[in-house]
C-alpha cells in the first residue's frame, strides 16, 4: 500500500517530544545531584582544569545569537532610498561599528523591503491595467448589444 502524502508510516509510533528511558534516568540523576556536580566542576575549573573551565563557560555564558543590533538606517520610502541605506551599512562595517555578519543581515532586511516595494508597485500597476481592460470589455459588450442606428435614406432618390 503506497504512503499517503502528509501521513506517517506508523501512526501509532512514539509521540512527538517523548523521551527514552536513558534520558529520563539521566534527567532524574541531574535533578538529584546537579548542584553537587556543578560545584565540583567549578572547583576543577578554579584548580586549572581547562576542560572543566571550558565546560563551565559554555554553560554559564552561551554563545550570543540574535542579539538586537543598534543601528540607525534612513527611512526607505522608495527603492532609490535603499542605496543610501546600503551605503550606511557599508560605512558602519568600514568603521568597525557593525560586524560583517550583522551587516549582511541588515542588507537582507533592506533588500526584502525593496522587493516588497517593487511587488507592491507591480500589483498597483496590474490592478490599473486589469481595471482598464475590464472597462474596455464592458464597453465592447454594450456596443454589441445596442441597436445600430438605421442608415438614413434621406439622400436616396424616391
Amino acid at each position: 500500500m503506497p504512503f499517503q502524502k502528509g501521513q506517517s508510516g506508523n501512526p501509532a509510533g512514539r509521540p512527538r517530544g517523548s523521551r527514552n528511558r536513558k534520558m529520563i534516568v539521566l534527567q532524574s540523576m541531574l535533578d538529584e545531584d546537579g548542584e553537587a556536580i556543578l560545584h565540583q566542576a567549578m572547583k576543577m575549573a578554579k584548580a586549572g582544569n581547562t576542560f572543566a573551565l571550558r565546560l563551565c563557560m559554555e554553560r554559564l555564558l552561551p554563545k550570543r545569537r540574535h542579539e538586537p543590533l543598534q543601528c540607525e538606517l534612513p527611512p526607505i520610502r522608495k527603492a532609490a532610498d535603499a542605496v543610501t541605506a546600503m551605503g550606511g551599512i557599508a560605512d558602519a562595517v568600514g568603521a568597525g561599528d557593525v560586524a560583517p555578519a550583522e551587516a549582511a543581515a541588515l542588507a537582507k532586511v533592506v533588500t526584502g523591503f525593496v522587493q516588497a516595494l517593487f511587488t507592491h508597485g507591480l500589483d498597483e500597476r496590474l490592478t490599473k491595467v486589469e481595471a482598464a481592460a475590464t472597462q474596455r470589455q464592458e464597453q465592447r459588450q454594450l456596443a454589441a448589444l445596442s441597436p445600430t442606428p438605421a442608415s438614413s435614406n434621406a439622400d436616396a432618390p424616391a
